[in-house]
């Protein structure tokens, strides 16, 4: 039996405003909201197979984090497969972030962008 990643869980600013931004750009929907752990709100959104649970605590209770890539546990990045990457990256700018680095190695493209939080996504295009 081979197992299947179903959904990441990542804490934000807003899961309303990250997941409106999402839907938007990556034609996702959001799946389910409400309370979560430690009496917090969270946004599942994603497909109807694959998801992102995006999470806030009760009182905001955020704090400053360090580079992921050098924290045991850190969140490097959240990768997406697309038909399109020109398109993408257009789009990507006109959300309102910077699409930066782009790649062209086996087995495709890719680019990357982070979000308000400062949450880094690769977008690929498989050739």
């Amino acid at each position: 039996m081979t197992a299947q990643l179903e959904h990441a869980n990542v804490t934000v600013s807003d899961p309303d405003a990250t997941a409106k931004w999402m839907c938007d750009l990556f034609g996702w929907h959001v799946r389910w909201t409400g309370g979560s752990r430690e009496v917090g709100y969270s946004v599942h959104v994603g497909t109807d197979s694959r998801y992102l649970a995006l999470y806030v605590p009760k009182d905001g209770g955020l704090k400053a984090r360090q580079d992921n890539y050098t924290t045991p546990g850190g969140l490097n990045h959240i990768a997406v497969v697309v038909d399109d990457i020109q398109t993408m990256r257009t789009r990507v700018n006109e959300t309102g972030f910077t699409a930066g680095e782009h790649y062209d190695y086996e087995p495709g493209q890719r680019f990357y962008f982070h979000d308000h939080d400062g949450i880094e996504y690769e977008v690929v295009q498989y050739d």
